[in-house]
């Protein structure tokens, strides 16, 4: 089923690649049908889940690839991969519904991000090092694609300086990864043989340096401070749905390799280096809500709102890694928060970017000075716009809500200094609510003047998103309940 579900969208993406008779709107629906099958595989697989035990994969398959080195195709799937499996479906079928206008030649779009759909849910299957870091390698590539073929303003510059930003970190991971291969006896790159053995457990220095190297790679995907520098001009110059990918799918892949890889691996030196981590995710924090205030250009202010967000996951995993007497359970709830955050984050800044889309459709601008009295020739809009930025300040009904009270509950309770970080809460609402005044509220100004409302496919694709955020901020328990068993067997792993 795994191997379904990761090799039907390359399938999908060869075929339309290949074949150049296929007209414009056959590809468009191609590209939309397969995401509609993707969700739904995903959605069986969800219904067939159940909770593996400590280290252990659902819907494993294990078929020998490198012997050499053993390395093997092994994928599986557990609570901290099957929720941003899910989150990659839904995202990947929302930029399908919101492309379906597109006249750009739409053939080789969807056929770019098909093969990036296939990659990106590789990397959440992947459990195999080698495995990981091939999905993980072929993201930066098919993103580059995307920015520089599909993009606006000075693409060919962001482009070029995101490859070579999260390439130059991915070169990183791999030396990493084989720390971790060497270091291992018998040498694997399997991980849950590596997790099993904890390889540099008794070795300060060389696990130090080994997990060093892994956090410089993944930080730079993430983006953490001071590494984030890539993440404002990719996102302002990409297409709409390029950075709706590049926030909700391939920031995560940075996060998530903090809790597949380097925590249970190396769990000695994730104690070690927790207080620098939980430092990194409050200054990310922090630093990415007062950036983002200062930002005149819409889709530039989202961007930093992402790197705020994605502090708030470094701080929660950093506070994991804090041994405190009988803080277990609070440290659990910090890894389960960072989860549902790296969801949260996943659906809503999607959604916010692929309105902001909208602006550069109509206008072919994100300044907010350009515009004011939005919600006059645009209701729809702003109505959307407005539930986006409410559930990105974290309102309560939302699932921003519910991932930044178990981070902060959890964190606070082992570090109580984190709490320092609620000052991020208060402006990032500042910033959103500020927004929303500027572009929506007082007399039509700027590009307002004929502005067109929502069309069918833009409202299909981001409301979509936004409406599974509420879902989860009212009934949350659908999701907690995948992500806090394997949050628990992380916690007694990193305690170990």
């Amino acid at each position: 089923m795994l191997s379904l579900i990761v090799f039907l969208p390359l399938l999908a993406a060869a075929v339309l690649a290949a074949v150049p008779a296929i007209g414009p709107a056959a590809a468009r629906w191609a590209w939309v049908v397969v995401s509609v099958v993707e969700l739904l595989l995903v959605g069986v697989l969800w219904a067939g889940y159940e909770d593996p035990g400590p280290n252990g994969l659902a819907f494993e398959e294990q078929v020998p690839w490198i012997p050499g080195v053993s390395s093997s195709y092994h994928v599986g799937v557990d609570g901290l991969s099957l929720p941003l499996l899910a989150m990659t479906a839904v995202v990947f079928l929302a930029c399908a519904v919101y492309a379906l206008r597109d006249a750009d030649r739409p053939r080789v779009q969807a056929a770019l991000f098909l093969f990036l759909q296939g990659v990106s849910l590789g990397v959440f299957v992947a459990a195999d090092l080698i495995l990981f870091f091939v999905f993980f390698d072929l993201s930066i590539v098919g993103m580059y694609f995307v920015i520089a073929g599909w993009g606006h303003g000075s693409a060919a510059r962001s482009a070029l300086k995101f490859f070579l930003y999260t390439f130059l970190g991915s070169l990183a991971l791999l030396l990493g990864f084989i720390g971790l291969y060497v270091a291992a006896a018998p040498h694997t790159f399997d991980i849950p043989e590596l997790v099993a053995a904890a390889p540099l457990a008794g070795d300060p220095l060389t696990g130090g340096l080994v997990l060093a190297a892994i956090l410089v790679g993944l930080a730079v995907k993430t983006p953490t401070v001071p590494f984030h520098t890539w993440l404002p001009p990719a996102h302002t110059d990409a297409p709409a749905i390029g950075s709706a990918v590049l926030a909700g799918v391939l920031l995560k892949m940075g996060t998530y390799g903090f809790v597949r890889i380097a925590m249970p691996i190396l769990p000695e030196a994730w104690r070690a280096w927790a207080w620098v981590i939980v430092a990194v995710g409050v200054v990310s924090v922090l630093y990415g809500a007062f950036v983002a205030l200062a930002q005149t250009d819409l889709k530039r202010m989202i961007a930093y709102t992402s790197v705020n967000h994605m502090g708030y996951i470094v701080l929660a995993l950093g506070a994991a890694g804090v041994l405190a007497e009988d803080a277990a359970q609070a440290r659990s709830v910090a890894v389960t928060g960072a989860v549902v955050q790296m969801v949260s984050h996943g659906l809503i800044t999607a959604a916010l970017f692929l309105l902001a889309g909208v602006m550069q459709d109509r206008a072919g601008s994100y300044d907010m000075g350009s515009y004011g009295g939005l919600a006059a020739p645009a209701p729809r809009y702003a109505a959307l716009f407005a539930v986006g930025a409410f559930a990105s300040l974290g309102l309560p009904g939302f699932s921003g809500f519910i991932a930044e009270f178990q981070i902060f509950a959890g964190s606070v309770a082992v570090a109580p200094v984190t709490a320092v970080a609620l000052l991020g809460i208060l402006v990032t609402a500042a910033l959103f609510l500020r927004a929303l005044q500027r572009v929506f509220t007082g007399p039509a100004a700027g590009h307002t003047p004929g502005f067109e409302d929502l069309r069918a496919q833009e409202l299909w694709s981001a409301g979509p998103l936004l409406a599974l955020s509420l879902l989860i901020g009212v009934l949350p328990r659908v999701l907690l309940e995948v992500i806090e068993p394997a949050s628990a067997a992380l916690v007694s792993l990193v305690g170990r």
